[in-house]
């Protein structure tokens, strides 16, 4: 066997050990509860949201006449909603991707230290508790150009002092550090919770073969959390697209456009201009974008599942 390689043991190998569990039918009569609270809960709101699409609607009054397409034509002539497209999607995979890999590590240390999280461990999903809104306050008041505490900070060590909400590079970048601050913990849950799950027998085959720690790591632990990486991933990347409180707390879409996230411009456009058949056309528009970017994710996932059996 050449230097370095990894086998793993006959019987263990994933793709003839694990098999696919064949689970039971339901009859309808027993899906229909389910059924039923699905087209309550899911399928009236979207009917409702694509009225208001196709009709002339305010706060005051919705569905007043039909207008076809042309709130769908307003939305996708108006270069502020069809900016905020880009930049939802540039934020939304940055803070995911900067998320997944920093959870990973804190993951991989926190399981290498011990088989429980710990004193630690619960003190790092402090952030995740924490209610958005006050993360966005937090925030703010400690990048405060003026008595901020970082500021202060650098001022007591004779640095000069900085505004990054004050400049569009900067502000954006803000918003993804704080986003990236208080939903790592959630990755590193997760994460950590997948952990748990590798089988000793691999990893003590890998050991035989001659693996060290980053051998082992790179060859045998991360192809085997590869679907749960993926799955991770999506599901921070979906809360990426759906930020709302910190961009409404910390800069308000600005300075100039450079936060302003489709979330936020459908807000403005619904509860600022009372243009709701234009929101209700861009929340569409943003809805299709988010399913096709996340459909991409999916399908990437299925085909690490397959792979992996």
């Amino acid at each position: 066997m050449a230097e370095g390689a990894i086998t793993r043991p006959a019987g263990l190998t994933r793709r003839r050990a694990v098999r696919r569990a064949r689970l039971p039918r339901v009859s309808r009569w027993q899906a229909a509860p389910v059924t039923a609270a699905l087209l309550v809960f899911s399928g009236y709101p979207l009917v409702y949201l694509v009225g208001l699409a196709l009709t002339e609607s305010t706060l005051a009054r919705p569905l007043q006449s039909w207008v076809g397409s042309d709130n769908f034509r307003n939305a996708l002539d108006n270069e502020i909603f069809t900016g905020s497209l880009w930049r939802s999607t540039l934020f939304a995979v940055l803070a995911a991707a900067g998320q997944l890999v920093i959870g990973t590590g804190l993951a991989l240390a926190l399981a290498a230290r011990a088989r429980r999280l710990g004193l630690l461990g619960g003190l790092l999903l402090l952030p995740l508790v924490t209610p958005p809104v006050m993360v966005g306050v937090a925030w703010k008041l400690l990048l405060a150009p003026v008595g901020g505490a970082v500021n202060g900070t650098l001022a007591l060590v004779g640095l000069p002092a900085v505004n990054p909400l004050g400049d569009e590079r900067g502000a954006f970048w803000t918003l993804v550090v704080i986003d990236t601050w208080q939903w790592t913990p959630f990755v590193v849950l997760l994460v950590y919770a997948a952990l748990l799950g590798v089988p000793e027998e691999l990893r003590e085959a890998a050991v035989l073969d001659g693996a060290g720690h980053w051998r082992l790591l790179v060859s045998v632990v991360l192809p085997y959390l590869r679907p749960a990486l993926l799955a991770v991933f999506l599901l921070r990347l979906v809360g990426g697209f759906k930020v709302f409180d910190i961009v409404y707390v910390v800069t308000a879409g600005g300075p100039g456009a450079a936060t302003n996230t489709s979330t936020y411009e459908i807000q403005r456009t619904a509860l600022e201009s009372f243009q709701v058949g234009t929101a209700a056309a861009e929340t569409l528009v943003f809805s299709v974008m988010v399913g096709a970017v996340a459909t991409i994710v999916a399908l990437v996932r299925r085909r690490a599942v397959r792979a992996e059996r």
